[in-house]
């Protein structure tokens, strides 16, 4: 069987072995709650602190700031709600963007449905928030902005200081899901401007269901999980210690190579949209060139549908997605490519590829030898594609500016 060429790295990413191997000791010999007291549970406890350190390192966080969830859901769910109700005297407004993860998006539903008044803002097309449209949104009764600082589909990331500045002049807590960014782009919480901000140990080659929430100081916030005394009385349930020093470990490695991996991606990223686009006729990158993650390709090829040309490179070895991992099983089109303007077709034929710390330059070339043949394949059987004049919808722009 050829090498697999694994391409969904914003799906999730490999644990990577030296966080395994310092994750094993706590399934079995130091299995201890770190809750007890007794030096057997301190063993523990000590390990989770350090883990909380190295996170907090990464980010630019006092390690007082972070505490430990299950996964960048629950740090977006607790983010939203427990602002939301803390602040509820105040006012009943969120602003959030229409590009969010659901994991933001839907939240911030539940809560309108509840009767907070919810804005959600456009995007340009290049999938860009307009800080001033943050600022004019704002009223008396805004309580919470959450914008993400990378997208997980186009890889976008927002004008996250900019936005934070105006958070801030006008004393609305800020949010932001950095769950795709932290540990490929450099992050420190406080040059961003952000109140809150969600993070998940699997993008960066962490475990599974383990993540944080970084709360400043002094940011209101009620608990979301009632039941101990865990972080600080903040968040109740047993601590996953096995999966918190996996993360502070994966936090550490990503922090040592992160200029480093993020310029490697970068070469490989832009050698592999370059071939896409060249090689492809009416094929178009979705998403700002410049201000996207190292490692993120979102392409769309006009005429054929994106899982059709993702179970062919299946065939060949290659794993890639469309659209978001969460929502994979959809029929819909990605609400992300339809917020950049995409029509519902084009989005439909979109292709998510994501860049790891294992992945080559012959993976590239591989890819950039496979991928035209499919889409020359599939355009042959499709009954559609090149039968459209040029005031057919489909026919898009394929130009990168």
């Amino acid at each position: 069987m050829s090498e697999l060429i694994y391409l969904d790295h914003a799906a999730t990413t490999p644990v990577h072995p030296e966080v395994l191997e310092a994750m094993m000791p706590y399934f079995s010999e130091q299995f201890a709650n770190p809750s007890t007291l007794y030096q057997f549970g301190q063993q523990a406890r000590a390990a989770v602190d350090e883990a909380r350190s190295k996170v907090a390192g990464l980010i630019g966080a006092e390690t007082s700031e972070v505490f430990f969830t299950a996964g960048a859901t629950e740090s977006d769910n607790w983010a939203i709600i427990g602002v939301c109700q803390a602040k509820e005297s105040k006012g009943k407004h969120i602003i959030t963007s229409g590009i969010e993860h659901h994991a933001v998006l839907e939240t911030c539903e539940f809560l309108q449905k509840r009767g907070w008044e919810l804005t959600v803002l456009p995007v340009d097309g290049n999938g860009l928030v307009n800080p001033e449209d943050v600022r004019a949104a704002i009223t008396d009764q805004t309580v919470l902005i959450s914008i993400m600082h990378a997208n997980n589909e186009v890889g976008v990331i927002q004008p996250i200081v900019e936005i934070g500045a105006i958070a801030r002049e006008k004393g609305v807590t800020f949010h932001t899901d950095a769950t795709q960014s932290v540990g490929h782009v450099k992050i420190d919480v406080n040059e961003l401007n952000v109140d809150l901000l969600s993070l998940s140990g699997h993008k960066l080659y962490g475990p599974k269901g383990i993540g944080a929430l970084y709360v400043r100081k002094g940011t209101r916030i009620l608990p979301y999980l009632h039941g101990g005394a865990q972080e600080a009385n903040r968040r109740a349930g047993t601590l996953n210690v096995p999966g918190i020093v996996g993360l502070g470990k994966a936090a550490e490695l990503a922090g040592a190579t992160l200029e480093s991996e993020a310029a490697r991606e970068i070469r490989l990223r832009d050698r592999l949209i370059d071939g896409i686009l060249g090689g492809i006729v009416d094929s178009r990158l979705n998403g700002d060139r410049v201000k996207r993650l190292p490692n993120n390709v979102n392409v769309s090829i006009q005429g054929i549908e994106g899982e059709s040309m993702i179970l062919m490179l299946d065939m060949n070895g290659i794993c890639v997605s469309s659209g978001s991992a969460c929502t994979s099983g959809s029929l819909e089109a990605s609400h992300v490519l339809l917020g950049l303007g995409l029509p519902h077709e084009l989005a439909h034929g979109s292709l998510r590829m994501t860049l790891g710390r294992d992945n080559t330059e012959e993976h590239v070339n591989k890819v950039l030898e496979v991928l035209p043949k499919i889409v020359e394949r599939l355009r042959a059987m499709s009954p559609v594609y090149g039968t459209c004049d040029a005031e057919c919808s489909c026919a898009t722009d394929s130009s990168v500016e």
